[in-house]
């Protein structure tokens, strides 16, 4: 937290996300350490420090980053050879971005990335409205300041997770919010309505030195993007009757859902003129940056086994391609991720009403969440009423082609001809892995095909090498060598 820095703290914090301490930020952007001692304009002077403007300092760090082999990005997984160097290169050439891209893409957390790029601390006015750099004051406030006191002008410092804010824009949203607004109450202070002091400044002003984020851009009303214009490229601000001669140091970033230009709004030609990159995001291409998004992201409560994971990845990906879902709308990361999240939730249920000691994700789990999860996928309109059906065939799909990539090779004969001969195999969301293990029925070879299963799946628990089992069932069944039979919350194969 930055010293001896009440108002200063007080200007982003107001708009700013509050930090979300229950999961990692994409970088680590924590204090490491106290902020330097200087406490007065003299005392900055004589540590050598240097005033160095936003963009010259993003530029300098992320070479640093780059020159020493260190990821500036983490957390940012199928995007490396796409997007993360198109953004490098407008940091490097100071541009404000917009990046376009469908739901879940990452967007936001891209933007939410470039706080690792700023230094640790940097020094502001104490006091200072905008939380102006002590050498460049631009306020009428700080420069009265300043000619008064001199070298004894209270200097604080203020952490980099402060020099963000982001604004998610609604339609609601005014000039006031974003540029700023006469003060009724400062007029009734007893100040001139001239007084450039009667001003209340908004959220881009107050971001002064920093990062401002405008989250789902074409939502803003055309006329409030228009108040953005100046702020873009002449870099000051214009409020009612004032023009004020801000030389705001700020980057501005936004997102943006392509579609949202004919559905909700759009962003208005000079506005986006005045970006200086465009950069389209999109969903991991590779199996596995998919699933290590879901792992990074969910919060979950029970062990998922990596080939679950797979499953929901694979069950996700085939959804995007599906001509059945409304790819305008697209299938966001979230799906996976509350997938796995509600996967393990029905594990953790079931261990704690059947009294196991460790939860573990099984196949059978995903089956029950998908009844869950299709309101956040948008069907074409002719497949009204099939919803349902093209979920189970998409997940059958994806549970195939997992089966497939980690079996591939394995006899399972042995199991086939024993379920032939008339034993059957209980499973479902009730059932736990001891009761699904101990239902095994015995084979031929004593054993080693279950072995052989177990080790193809990396099963160690009992947990894990239940659920491996349930997976080599259910591939045979996919593949018509056995018989399924469903009631409830019940499944027997045979």
């Amino acid at each position: 937290m930055p010293v001896g820095c009440t108002d200063a703290r007080t200007r982003l914090t107001e708009v700013t996300h509050p930090v979300d301490t229950s999961r990692p930020h994409p970088t680590d952007t924590r204090a490491t350490g106290r902020p330097p001692e200087a406490q007065t304009l003299g005392q900055l002077r004589a540590s050598g420090h240097e005033l160095r403007s936003l963009r010259d300092e993003l530029r300098a760090n992320l070479l640093d980053a780059l020159r020493a082999g260190r990821d500036p990005w983490p957390g940012m997984h199928g995007l490396g050879t796409t997007v993360i160097p198109q953004v490098e290169r407008a940091i490097l050439a100071g541009h404000d971005i917009v990046l376009l891209g469908g739901r879940g893409q990452g967007q936001t957390r891209l933007m939410r990335s470039l706080v690792g790029l700023r230094g640790e601390w940097a020094p502001v006015i104490d006091g200072s409205e905008l939380g102006e750099h002590p050498y460049e004051r631009i306020s009428h406030e700080s420069r009265r300041r300043a000619a008064e006191l001199d070298d004894d002008l209270p200097v604080a410092w203020v952490h980099r997770t402060e020099r963000y804010a982001e604004k998610l824009a609604t339609p609601d949203t005014s000039v006031a919010d974003l540029i700023g607004d006469v003060d009724p109450m400062r007029v009734a202070e007893g100040r001139r309505l001239g007084d450039p002091e009667t001003i209340h400044f908004g959220l881009i002003p107050r971001s002064h030195r920093a990062i401002v984020a405008v989250n789902e851009l074409p939502d803003l009303a055309e006329r409030i993007q228009v108040a953005m214009l100046n702020v873009m490229e002449e870099r000051d601000i214009q409020i009612r009757g004032y023009v004020l001669r801000l030389p705001l140091d700020v980057l501005v970033l936004a997102s943006a859902n392509p579609e949202d230009y004919t559905n909700r709004g759009r962003i208005i030609t000079p506005l986006k003129d005045r970006f200086g990159a465009e950069i389209r995001t999109h969903y991991p291409i590779e199996l596995e940056d998919e699933m290590a998004v879901v792992r990074q992201e969910a919060a979950l409560v029970a062990d998922v086994p990596d080939v679950i994971i797979e499953v929901l990845a694979r069950f996700t990906r085939a959804l995007r391609e599906s001509t059945a879902v409304d790819q305008r709308s697209g299938v966001s990361a979230r799906f996976s991720i509350a997938g796995a999240e509600t996967v393990a939730a029905s594990a953790l249920h079931r261990a704690s009403v059947r009294g196991e000691d460790h939860a573990v994700a099984r196949l059978v789990d995903v089956e029950t969440a998908v009844e869950v999860l299709g309101g956040k996928v948008e069907f074409e309109a002719g497949e009204e009423g099939r919803e349902q059906a093209v979920l189970t065939h998409l997940l059958r799909m994806a549970t195939v082609e997992s089966v497939r990539e980690h079996l591939r090779g394995v006899d399972l004969a042995p199991l086939v001809t024993v379920l032939e001969g008339g034993a059957s195999i209980t499973t479902g969301e009730r059932v736990t892995a001891e009761e699904l293990l101990t239902a095994l029925p015995d084979l031929e070879d004593g054993g080693a095909l279950y072995g052989e299963v177990a080790e193809r799946l990396a099963a160690s628990t009992p947990g894990e090498r239940a659920g491996a089992a349930e997976l080599a069932l259910e591939g045979l069944y996919l593949a018509r060598k056995v018989d399924k039979d469903t009631d409830g919350d019940t499944t027997v194969y045979g």
